[in-house]
């Protein structure tokens, strides 16, 4: 019953060429000790210009690459890979950053925790890898519960050795079995770049779909972005409005339509808060403790 034997392995890429490689050689490394299972993996390199695909395909002539149109972003790209890999039979689909690095035991981790599942709830689940960042050991992705869901603040789980329960995570490193994927689907459309994995691990809480941490940290993956807010108020309105609604930016319509999906309620202060960030950039700051 929900035995996982053949998984599909999910990626997308722009312009990180050596990360993608590692990323890649570390699985590779992982999946040595599982002989017995069948791991097909499908990249989408969403118009890199940098040689990513190329270089794959060359070092990893087993993996199927997609190509993007340019303008997927991470939720697209994602979607793209999932859409591709759904076409054939899997028991589970593991979601992977191209940044990520997981460690040789991180699919134990995972598959003790499937199996932790099932005894539990007697049912499969989404099970979320931590990572941590390759110099500090600092937590940096994984799963987290909710502290006050009107304000949409929340903490993230640090790993203690257990399986715990969460309500929210990062698709860094995620397993969704079959059974979810046929209840919840894949990733929503209307997501551009981030928040995308926090809906649907959202869809899945509101299913009461069991969202379980390993035990252990699954792999290294470091918080390299920069703070969107720290030259904010410098730029003109033209290039706040910009960084507003880019994806890479403050991506505001995916973060919308994740409150419109699942806190309806909150609707109105975000609208509000993008308004200030607009006109007062500097009061908004201020109010958020940066100023």
């Amino acid at each position: 019953m929900f035995v996982v034997n053949q998984i599909a392995v999910l990626l997308t890429c722009f312009n990180r060429k050596e990360k993608t490689l590692s990323a890649l050689e570390h699985f590779k490394v992982a999946t040595s000790l599982h002989p017995n299972l069948t791991f097909d993996i499908y990249l989408t390199d969403d118009g890199s210009t940098d040689g990513t695909g190329p270089a794959v395909k060359k070092r990893f002539p087993e993996v199927t690459i997609l190509e993007g149109t340019g303008d997927l972003y991470w939720a697209g790209g994602m979607r793209q890979s999932w859409a591709t890999a759904l076409r054939s039979k899997y028991d589970a689909f593991l979601l992977l950053n191209d940044d990520t690095n997981l460690f040789k035991t991180s699919l134990d981790q995972l598959l003790n925790t499937h199996k932790t599942c099932l005894e539990q709830y007697n049912s499969s689940g989404i099970y979320l890898g931590s990572t941590k960042d390759n110099q500090t050991g600092e937590f940096t992705y994984g799963g987290a519960r909710f502290e006050n869901r009107y304000l949409f603040k929340y903490s993230f789980l640090i790993p203690n050795g257990q399986v715990q329960n969460c309500e929210l995570g990062n698709a860094n490193i995620m397993m969704v079995t079959k059974e979810v994927v046929d209840e919840i689907g894949q990733l929503s459309d209307g997501y551009r770049h981030g928040v995308a994995d926090y809906d649907y691990t959202l869809k899945a809480m509101k299913r009461k779909i069991p969202i379980l941490i390993a035990p252990e940290y699954c792999g290294t993956c470091t918080k390299d972005h920069d703070d969107v807010y720290a030259s904010f108020a410098k730029k003109t309105f033209k290039e706040r409005l910009k960084t507003l609604v880019h994806p890479l930016g403050l991506d505001f319509y995916s973060n919308l339509l994740l409150m419109r999906r699942h806190f309806p309620l909150r609707v109105p202060g975000v609208i509000f808060a993008a308004g200030l960030k607009l006109l007062f950039p500097q009061l908004y700051i201020k109010g958020r403790g940066k100023g």
